[in-house]
């Protein structure tokens, strides 16, 4: 089993697709490298991941939005094609199992990112003030 991971920007919005009666969340993920040439000139370099999300869960769907970071994880599949010009040319691709929203950049092209944080979200652990009138739950965890 060959298993990839693969932490990077969403390129543009996702789509939610059905397929046979199933739902997949399609989007796919940028990661830029830079490096120096051979001369010592600077270079980048970014490699782009087709994403298919097999999933009933589609409530993340509306948080996968151009710009947001995710890490994802799934199994790998390279795609050979041959293009309307008649060059070869693959495509990676992977089927995800596992995705996390990470944050997004903190730019404001026109998107109203102010939902996003630039941290992986956390839960708000403010005490909750105690009045009179609000009775506090009983402690009835199961473990």
């Amino acid at each position: 089993m060959i298993k990839l991971q693969v932490i990077g920007y969403l390129g543009k919005d996702c789509v939610v697709n059905t397929v046979n009666g199933k739902n997949v969340i399609n989007f796919n993920v940028a990661h830029s490298e830079k490096y120096k040439d051979a001369q010592g000139a600077p270079k980048e370099r970014t490699t782009w991941v087709e994403c298919a999300y097999w999933t009933d869960k589609t409530g993340i769907a509306p948080y996968l939005k151009k710009g947001t970071q995710v890490y994802a994880e799934g199994f790998p599949d390279v795609r050979t094609y041959t293009s309307q010009d008649g060059k070869q040319g693959a495509s990676l691709s992977l089927r995800i199992l596992n995705v996390q929203l990470l944050g997004s950049r903190n730019n404001n092209e026109g998107n109203d990112n102010s939902s996003y944080q630039s941290q992986p979200a956390s839960y708000n652990t403010a005490p909750v003030s105690s009045s009179p009138n609000v009775q506090e739950p009983a402690d009835d965890l199961p473990f």
